[in-house]
């Protein structure tokens, strides 16, 4: 995940209640006066020449702040965060609002851009009352740190941590302490409730200051085409998608039906979320155990393998590293092995939600995770360096362009690499002997589609939800009701116990009390397959797309970093156009990688009832 901080990451915090810019710099005068200030050209150039000075020290100093508070998780770096949070909101409603005033003025293309990233910015949109923006800023930082200190003591009386329950959910196979792990996490969130709710008050307060109907409105803004078209451009997406989900869906419960019995898992109902192997059932590669293909074994596991190789956490990271050089990136600068958190620390709370952050604009970039040496992490690895090498690629940008072409880019761009660890790359590096001849492909697929194919309906219904509860067709007494109907719609997955209105489910993923807009996460997941195939291309693969990797090839390197170096100083469709050669996303690409399974599938769920 991209770290929240800075304008150029859709940030919700940083810096300075500020006076206003140059071109407005005595505001009560013209509040006494009936006479409405005629705007110029040259007032626009003062303001984004001021406000970008501002901005790149705002962003500096609260990514600073926000990298200790999650290092450093007490009473006082919260305080210090939600001061951060409420200056920087309130900085980020006064360039947006006086942003606003100049809609009518004839201005360059760059211009405009700009000021439409200063309207558009702020994911937490603070009112105009410094009270309520303080308001604002002390729930979001106590809900972030609600989540980071979360844990659930079981019956036996041991304190388990996320990780410790999320391990649980990985490994164990029995029903019942499944369940027990499942609920455990899902104590945390009830007493996010209340907080949430005046959250989202306040937050659409902020959101219709700066002319939008609502904060879900105007998140969806953000993607260079109206609000609608964009909820539009989802679901067409997800309509492409589908067809390979449903059968994977059918064949998943099927063999979960088995194995637990179809009294635990009725074969005519969504699947119990705790049985899917993730803590929130959004991606189901843990159970590739109970329902992978019969003798599709590769003959290897990246888990295995890199204990049997003596990996420590950051050789993993040099590993990911040594990808992106391969294409002609530069190395990371020493300060990133300095300053990144690495692993979990013994002596104090953090937040171990890996993200990716650059906090000076320029070189410094890390990453904060606390590494499991497991192939989930290696490739999770891979994801947070493509912020990393992204965010780099941009830094000569302005500070208003300093961001991906859109946030589904930056969310892409690292797990476009991971497609690239393929068997023969494993085999390039030394962390396997042989790779498998095509009949085991099967069992490969069916692992990428178990992570990547079952997260894509979670990766839209989280916004779904929040669109829905901002613009208040969701109301707090069914937040709950109405995220588990979400999730049964559209990943056929249900509550495997009753839910009662007094829970907060959605409180239980970071992303949720954390503010992070999900849509992006959907998007990436479409925008990657594209990439890696348009990357495979140019790079003359003539394997089948799924066999096809990158690693060592400057060419395809070029064409990536030629999207990189753009940043978000153009709309995202010349940017996916210069990859792909279309201006609009396509997910038959997804359709294509996963050809061989679909076969497959379609004959397994033969006889079977499928749907939910």
């Amino acid at each position: 995940m991209l770290s929240k901080f800075k304008l150029s990451t859709a940030a919700t915090m940083v810096a300075a209640s500020l006076a206003l810019s140059a071109c407005d710099t005595n505001p009560s005068s013209e509040n006494k006066s009936s006479v409405q200030k005629t705007y110029t050209v040259q007032d626009v150039n003062n303001f984004i020449a001021e406000t970008e000075k501002e901005l790149v020290r705002l962003n500096n100093e609260g990514a600073k702040v926000e990298w200790i508070y999650q290092n450093f998780i007490t009473e006082d770096s919260a305080d210090l965060s939600a001061a951060a949070a409420q200056e920087y909101t309130e900085a980020g409603v006064r360039f947006a609002l006086q942003a606003a005033k100049f809609d009518d003025i004839e201005v360059s293309d760059a211009q405009r851009r700009k000021l439409n990233i200063l309207k558009q910015a702020l994911v937490l949109p603070a009112p105009q009352d410094s009270a309520k923006s303080a308001e604002l800023a002390k729930i979001a930082a106590e809900l972030g740190g609600m989540y980071g200190k979360g844990s659930y003591t079981n019956a036996e009386g041991e304190k388990q941590s996320l990780g410790d329950l999320s391990a649980i959910m990985a490994s164990s196979r029995d029903y019942n302490e499944l369940l027990d792990a499942w609920q455990g996490w899902r104590t945390i969130s009830p007493k996010m409730k209340p907080l949430y709710e005046r959250e989202v008050e306040l937050a659409n307060e902020g959101a219709q200051g700066l002319g939008y109907s609502d904060l879900g409105a105007m998140w969806r803004s953000n993607y260079d085409m109206s609000s609608d078209e964009f909820a539009q451009e989802l679901d067409r997406l997800w309509g492409q998608v589908k067809p390979l989900y449903d059968a994977l869906h059918c064949h998943v419960r099927a063999e979960l039906g088995e194995h637990y019995g179809e009294d635990k898992v009725p074969q005519d109902q969504a699947i119990p979320a705790h049985l899917l192997g993730n803590m929130w059932a959004q991606s189901w590669g843990n159970v590739y155990d109970l329902v992978g293909p019969e003798d599709a074994d590769p003959g290897y596991d990246v888990t295995e393998q890199l204990a049997k190789h003596e990996y420590t956490e950051i050789d993993m990271v040099k590993g990911a590293e040594k990808f992106f050089t391969s294409l002609g990136f530069e190395q990371l600068p020493d300060t990133f092995w300095e300053r990144s958190l690495f692993t979990k620390p013994a002596d104090r709370d953090v937040v171990c939600h890996a993200s990716a952050w650059n906090l000076d604009s320029q070189d410094d970039i890390r990453i904060k995770m606390c590494i499991q040496k497991n192939g989930e992490d290696f490739s999770t690895i891979h994801h947070e360096l493509g912020h990393n090498f992204y965010q780099r690629a941009y830094k000569d940008q302005p500070v208003y362009f300093q961001n991906s072409a859109n946030d589904g880019f930056h969310e892409a761009i690292g797990d476009t690499i991971a497609l690239s660890v393929t068997p023969s790359y494993l085999k390039e590096i030394g962390l396997i002997d042989n790779v498998p001849d095509e009949s085991k492909d099967i069992g490969l697929l069916m692992k990428m589609a178990l992570e990547k194919i079952a997260f894509i309906p979670f990766g839209l219904m989280v916004d779904q939800w929040r669109w829905k509860v901002f613009n208040g067709e969701i109301t707090p007494e069914n937040y709950n009701d109405a995220w588990w109907q979400l999730r049964e719609k559209y990943q056929g997955v249900q509550a495997p116990i009753a839910r009662a209105e007094t829970d907060f489910d959605p409180g239980s993923k970071y992303h949720v009390p954390g503010n992070v807009p999900y849509s992006r996460y959907f998007l990436a997941h479409i925008l990657q397959f594209e990439f890696h195939k348009s990357l495979c291309e140019i790079a003359g693969n003539e394997e089948s797309i799924h066999r096809c990797s990158i690693y060592n090839n400057k060419a395809a390197g070029a064409k990536l970093n030629q999207v990189l170096e753009m940043g978000s100083s153009q709309p995202w469709q010349n940017a996916h156009k210069v990859l792909t050669g279309s201006e609009q996303m396509d997910a038959t690409a997804i359709l294509d990688y996963f050809a061989p399974l679909q076969a497959w599938l379609d004959q397994k769920n033969q006889g079977r009832q499928c749907g939910f």
